[in-house]
């Protein structure tokens, strides 16, 4: 058997993860960096991907500037 077994109540169980307005900046323009590196014959699945959790973390942005 292998240690990587996860148990129920683990931290990382189904919980999604925090982070601040300024991770949350970083990381899209470390994804936008990423999605204009993108080579000709990258498959569709990931551009799209990669150009749904851009928008979503540019929604989440948006959303916190607003309170």
């Amino acid at each position: 058997m292998s240690g990587f077994r996860t148990h129920d109540g683990q931290h990382s169980d189904r919980m999604p993860i925090k982070r601040s307005a300024e991770e949350k900046k970083r990381l899209l323009a470390q994804l936008k960096e990423q999605q204009g590196a993108l080579k000709a014959w990258v498959a569709e699945g990931v551009k799209s991907s990669l150009a749904k959790r851009i928008a979503d973390l540019e929604a989440e942005i948006k959303a916190a500037s607003r309170k």
